[in-house]
């Protein structure tokens, strides 16, 4: 990677944009040729290329793996062993993915190079909006951005998500003279550990600034609709600091105190009073809108899990205000961009860029069979990213410099279509996952095995659990779970009789078990960065689920093939159960949760 290009904008990093696309083979033919010739003489690569750069026999010899087969070598790196065993270069970082692993985070290895590509990828995003949308340069945007906790390992290595990584780095903070690129909220805010305290501020100066907010956003839209949830439980405070001129005694982070109260150099009452006017309104319908005047657009992942946000998003928008994607990225690895912005959430595409890493893919024949994590995926199957067949269903593979080789990353995309030679991809969804809030992702099994553990208590009271589903429910913010239960009670005898009332304490113990029997990244978004909300189970009354199975039999299910679905969407299926709850409770309390 070419660090000087990185200064370029407008017309020149378009212009690179189609070079790329257009040479999409020998870019990526280029990529993995670099990538061997780096990291050929590490033990995992010589283990089945006996110190070959030869393309071919990376092909044909270096198998496609899965995190389980990675992780060893990242803990002996973690450990103090040296980053040849793995990676050519040093790692100087280890990237916690939001996926998990027998419910620890994912460390994924990063080197120094990795920065640059990831901050060459930012810097294609505002050439492409400036295409779509004039005058973006001349105002600022108000982009809710937090950095999480970040440790150290027993080598000293630092472990800390990617966008954290990113805000630290001097690539975002030596950006002070990019018209696209001023934030209404300053460098120490984003900064503050505090995420509570940071989400005030940047929400004060946002609204200090609401006349030259020009667009509005976070990476994900649940945190985005976490902080509208915010503003609306602190908008009277917020008032009160604009109106007096003074920041709240409850910011006591004197960084962030220091950076914000400049916002507040004198008493605004006439500003106070038009937030106020419109914030104390009785709905929030269209208030996003109407406190920043002259936003363009709102900036969010919105696809995949994060489609299930948008409503809310057009309800706070009053659908007036587009919806943007702009970008594809992962802790293992950044990807592409949406080349059509401002088309639906619905709709979205994205380009992938063959300079990243070296992708490959692996076909779901069966339309979205999955293939499980423990299923050898021969290497002659593998399509090449040039290769890839419109309207077809893939699970990507990634090669990268920091030391992943044939890493099944878990995304599974679909081919929309191809820019020059670039394919174009709809992210489908995560392998194996059922529920997911934030950056959270409980699957099938962790699932079962949470239920496993709560339904021990009612057993211990003569009461039986069954059967069971789950759904996330966003119309709250946060998000959070819910379990649908059918229970009955047991006599001595064994017997079983209809459900009768449950006292609440049980139910909220039967909470708490499957909580703590989550894993790390769910106890972290409850506990700790409180993205995601307690969990609920409605109890629903005897019959319910024969109900759900006579539904979707009749919809085309086979009655002799027929599982209970763990996890149902919008639609009749959830409509019939809500239709059926008989009792609703919330864990009282939050999981135990460490860093």
């Amino acid at each position: 990677m070419d660090e000087h290009k990185l200064g370029y904008k407008g017309n020149d990093v378009l212009q690179e944009l189609e070079i790329l696309t257009l040479n999409a083979k020998a870019a990526q033919e280029l990529i993995l040729r670099k990538i061997l010739e780096k990291n050929h003489v590490t033990e995992y690569l010589n283990q089945f290329m006996n110190g070959s750069t030869d393309i071919s026999a990376f092909k044909s010899q270096v198998p496609v793996v899965t995190y389980d087969v990675v992780q060893p070598y990242i803990a002996r790196i973690a450990a103090g062993e040296p980053s040849s065993i793995l990676c050519g270069e040093q790692i100087v970082e280890l990237l916690r993915s939001s996926g998990t692993s027998r419910g620890e985070p994912r460390l994924m290895p990063s080197i120094s190079e990795d920065l640059y590509r990831r901050t060459y990828l930012y810097s294609l995003i505002m050439p492409i909006m400036n295409k779509y949308i004039r005058g973006l340069g001349e105002g600022k945007a108000m982009y809710l951005l937090f950095v999480k906790a970040e440790t150290l390992t027993n080598a000293g290595i630092p472990v800390r998500s990617v966008l954290t990584s990113y805000y630290k780095s001097p690539h975002f903070l030596h950006r002070k003279h990019d018209l696209y690129n001023k934030y209404t909220g300053p460098d120490e805010v984003i900064l503050c550990p505090d995420s509570e305290q940071s989400m005030y501020c940047q929400l004060l100066c946002g609204l200090v600034e609401r006349q030259h907010v020009l667009r509005l956003g976070a990476v994900f839209a649940s945190a985005f609709l976490r902080s509208i949830s915010f503003l609306e439980q602190h908008w009277c405070d917020l008032v009160n600091d604009i109106r007096i001129g003074q920041l709240s005694s409850n910011i006591t982070n004197s960084t962030c105190r220091l950076a914000t109260q400049s916002f507040l150099a004198l008493p605004n009452p006439e500003l106070a009073d038009e937030i106020e006017a419109i914030c104390s309104s009785e709905s929030w319908k269209g208030i996003l809108g109407k406190l920043w005047l002259n936003v363009k657009y709102i900036e969010a992942v919105l696809t995949g899990t994060m489609a299930q946000y948008i409503p809310m998003l057009e309800f706070y928008s009053d659908g007036k205000i587009p919806l943007v994607c702009t970008m594809y990225a992962s802790s293992e690895s950044y990807f592409g961009v949406n080349l059509r912005p401002l088309c639906s959430p619905e709709d979205v595409s994205y380009t992938i860029l063959p300079n990243m890493a070296y992708f490959e893919f692996i076909p779901l024949e069966d339309g979205l069979k999955l293939i499980e994590d423990d299923e050898v995926v021969e290497n002659d199957k593998l399509v090449s990213l040039v290769d890839v067949k419109v309207g077809c269903y893939y699970e990507l593979v990634v090669t990268t410099f920091s030391g992943l080789y044939r890493y099944r990353v878990g995304d599974v995309l679909q081919v929309t279509g191809f820019y020059n030679r670039s394919p174009q991809f709809k992210f489908v969804c995560r392998r194996n996952v059922i529920l997911t809030v934030d950056s959270d992702k409980t699957n099938e099994e962790d699932l079962h095995n949470s239920v496993t553990r709560a339904k021990k208590l009612l057993e211990n009271r003569n009461y039986l659990l069954l059967e069971y589903t789950s759904c996330t429910d966003t119309s709250t913010v946060p998000g959070h779970y819910v379990l649908f239960w059918e229970i009955k009670s047991t006599t001595y005898e064994g017997a079983a009789t209809p459900c009768v009332p449950l006292d609440a304490q049980l139910l909220e113990s039967c909470c708490i078990a499957v909580e703590e029997a989550l894993d790390y990244v769910y106890r972290r978004c409850r506990a700790h960065d409180k993205s995601v909300g307690p969990l609920e189970i409605r109890l629903v009354e005897a019959g319910a689920f024969d109900g759900l199975m006579d539904l979707l039999v009749s919809q085309g299910s086979s009655i002799n093939q027929y599982k209970t679905p763990r996890c149902v969407e919008s639609g009749p299926a959830l409509k019939l159960l809500n239709s059926r709850v008989t009792g609703s409770f919330f864990s009282p309390r939050d999981p135990e949760w460490t860093v």
